[in-house]
């Protein structure tokens, strides 16, 4: 018995030395011997653990005398061949660690300890620059480059820089076309899976963001953030033409569109074309007459809320409209460009 380590050495002349293909290698410890005769370190392993694996090789010495383990998958060497099997789990999907809180598997049972903090709030990585806290160091260093602006990761057909490898990936589905996400209700298909998960709130009515000031909720917390700039009045996205500021990114692409005139949204049933898929959508309720809007003081219907709204003035009397002339008000904003044209 070793009284170094507590395992059983094996005999030379007992073992064979790895320097082929292996076929399926267990879980099991390898250890490293020493050869007598010319003191460098050989890779040994019983004929047992020989017959369980196909994905694995072992390179060549090193320079150093090192062996190295390599994956014949990808080509990452490993120096030990038990970091070797676990990185073989990343390829076949075999997920081993599973959180006793949940029961979601990992991989590896560093990947369990980060996930584990979720359940425990634990956040042991501050920002030293603006003091936020993360699970794990990964996380602390990709935060990082929001306050360096760096974007390491660039898109090989549009240039496009990203500051995660997963925002590109999913970035480079636009070029492809690829959507390898499911909605399983609807079937509707998505590039990544956050918004795979952001659609199905469609379905379940989850509305797990909130707005602090007013209350209001919200299925995604972009939403949210740009719901948020009507109670600070911020406007961080600006038009390079006309330099009129915007709330959100979506609202400055659209606005564009004026400038462009691009008009992308096309009638199946007469050809009508729109700047907006939500101005298409209303404009298709002519065609099958659907009219979702109803107010509760008359009953009358409409197709969209803000004919609902205009509508329901009539009955509050309510008018937000004024000249600026004359101080004349109105409750529709057409009522008032019709009385500034002709009076004024």
């Amino acid at each position: 018995m070793n009284s170094s380590c507590g395992k059983k050495s094996l005999n030379p002349s007992n073992v064979k030395v790895v320097d082929y293909t292996l076929s399926r290698i267990n879980n099991q410890k390898i250890h490293i011997i020493s050869n007598s005769r010319d003191k460098s370190y050989r890779s040994i392993v019983s004929n047992k653990e020989l017959e369980r694996n196909d994905n694995l090789k072992l390179n060549e010495s090193t320079s150093s005398g090192k062996k190295l383990y390599r994956c014949v998958l990808c080509g990452k060497q490993f120096v030990s061949i038990n970091v070797l099997v676990k990185h073989k789990r990343t390829h076949t999907g075999e997920k081993l660690c599973t959180c006793v809180v949940c029961g979601k598997k990992f991989v590896k049972n560093s990947h369990l300890k980060i996930h584990h903090r979720i359940h425990t709030g634990e956040k042991p990585f501050k920002c030293v620059v603006c003091g936020k806290d993360f699970r794990s160091k990964g996380h602390l260093k990709t935060h990082h480059r929001i306050h360096t602006g760096e974007k390491p990761y660039g898109c090989v057909v549009c240039g496009k820089k990203f500051v995660r490898n997963g925002h590109l990936i999913t970035h480079q589905r636009t070029h492809t076309g690829e959507k390898p996400y499911s909605c399983i209700i609807c079937d509707k298909k998505f590039k990544s899976n956050g918004e795979l998960k952001a659609h199905q709130r469609v379905h379940t009515g989850e509305k797990p963001y909130s707005c602090a000031e007013c209350g209001k909720v919200f299925a995604r917390n972009g939403h949210l953030i740009t719901h948020q700039r009507r109670h600070t009045g911020e406007k961080p996205y600006s038009c390079i033409i006309c330099d009129k500021k915007f709330k959100s990114n979506g609202e400055l692409k659209l606005h564009q569109r004026i400038h462009t005139g691009e008009k992308p949204y096309s009638c199946i049933e007469c050809g009508k074309e729109f700047r907006r898929n939500s101005h298409l959508k209303v404009h298709q309720r002519i065609h099958t007459g659907e009219k979702p809007y109803k107010c509760v003081v008359c009953g009358k219907e409409f197709v969209s809320s803000s004919q609902l709204k205009r509508h329901q003035r009539t009955h509050t009397g309510k008018k937000l409209y004024s000249c600026g002339a004359c101080d004349q008000q109105f409750g529709r904003k057409s009522d008032l460009k019709k009385h500034e044209k002709n009076t004024h």
